[in-house]
């Protein structure tokens, strides 16, 4: 889904769109909010209204892990991936394990 693509679901769902906002967090900058509501919107239709924690801790733990370097079980990475699959986040931090960085000082 594209900037433009997600702007048209808003403007066709609204009642949805303005349901999603108030799940935003202050701390989120708007590239941040911006990456998670898309996930939010692609994947509200497979969650029904007692899930919604679950659809929102899911969308922080993809939201964590693409902007803050957070891990988590390969397993739920996997899934938090797949549901993610198609959202483009521009300029991702790029984050390196401390084994990465001793490797990397080691072989100088």
């Amino acid at each position: 889904m594209s900037a433009l693509d997600v702007e048209d679901f808003i403007q066709q769902n609204r009642a949805r769109a303005d349901q999603v906002e108030k799940f935003r967090g202050y701390w989120e900058s708007d590239k941040h909010w911006e990456a998670r509501r898309e996930f939010l919107l692609r994947n509200m239709s497979d969650y029904d209204l007692q899930q919604l924690d679950q659809l929102l801790s899911l969308s922080m733990v993809w939201a964590n892990n693409v902007f803050l370097g957070c891990r988590y079980s390969t397993e739920l990475l996997e899934k938090v991936k797949e549901m993610a699959e198609g959202i483009v986040v521009e300029d991702a931090p790029v984050f390196k394990t401390r084994d990465e960085i001793i490797k990397k000082q080691q072989g100088r």
